[in-house]
């Protein structure tokens, strides 16, 4: 097509195309601006394909950057907002069991500001008392966190950060101890916390769940063995998005050495599962 003159008698139209093209271009910039900052409230990256992520308040990250091995944590690690994501052997984002972390923690460590991208492989094992202070998973790959330890006395503190897309759990209890969440949203998940219902080794388990905010699509709170002595203390919990009250705060289950374990009842009984029913807000 041959391009018209300047001076071709189209001179009206040809003065509103810059104005045309500059509009254009300003939308364009706005709905960008708008796209980056949804990204940073709540989460979602173009393109991104994880349906709990838009669920999740995620911070904006300050930098990227993937393991191919294990990152071994002793003391204090502040990730500063760097999102994590598995490659080579720690690339897989599925439910086969016996993957590697991306992070392990030694007793007494601390993982802070911290986002794991996806493929987060079985995200992070502590194996002994650990913190992960506001740490977020984007879409949890086998489990969000496993904590191991042997002792009685280990302390487990999940502070503050999130997670989404857990197809299964997001907090597996191995060990013995307490394991504290508090001030923690999940979103899209199948359990929040789960005792180990099949460990060759079972302890008594305790878990203390303080102001977490669940988005539906949701499973269980909380999945203790009542038969080990486990007890669950839920308080200041939301749920949003369950008009049916499908997420249940509190299972009960038969714990078991070998085999599968029995699923019992899901009530508030003040001595497994410790609630009252003002605990726990259906929004």
């Amino acid at each position: 097509m041959t391009a018209r003159s300047p001076h071709s008698g189209h001179r009206r139209s040809q003065n509103r195309t810059p104005l045309i093209a500059a509009v254009a271009a300003g939308v364009l910039s706005l709905a960008i601006a708008a796209q980056a900052a949804l990204a940073t409230e709540t989460g979602t990256r173009p393109g991104g394909t994880a349906a709990g992520v838009r669920m999740l308040t995620v911070p904006q990250v300050a930098g990227e950057e993937r393991l191919t091995a294990t990152r071994r944590v002793t003391g204090v690690f502040d990730g500063a907002r760097t999102r994590f994501t598995g490659a080579g052997a720690l690339a897989g984002d599925g439910q086969k069991e016996g993957q590697d972390p991306l992070f392990e923690l030694a007793d007494g460590a601390v993982l802070k500001n911290v986002v794991l991208g996806s493929p987060a492989a079985d995200g992070v094992h502590c194996l002994g008392s650990c913190t992960l202070e506001n740490v977020f998973w984007e879409d949890v790959g086998e489990d969000a966190a496993t904590f191991l330890g042997k002792s009685a006395d280990a302390r487990y503190v999940v502070s503050g950060g999130g997670a989404a897309g857990a197809a299964d759990k997001v907090f597996q209890f191995n060990g013995a101890g307490t394991l504290t969440v508090r001030n923690f949203q999940v979103a899209d998940f199948g359990k929040l916390v789960r005792s180990c219902g099949d460990c060759a080794q079972q302890f008594r388990r305790d878990m203390v769940l303080e102001n977490v905010t669940a988005t539906a699509p949701g499973g269980e709170l909380a999945g203790i063995n009542a038969d080990f002595g486990d007890t669950a203390r839920l308080s200041g919990i939301t749920v949003l998005g369950d008009p049916d009250r499908k997420i249940v705060p509190c299972q009960k289950f038969r714990g078991v050495t070998g085999g599968e374990p029995e699923k019992l009842d899901a009530t508030a009984d003040g001595v497994n599962c410790v609630f009252e029913p003002a605990d726990i807000t259906f929004r």
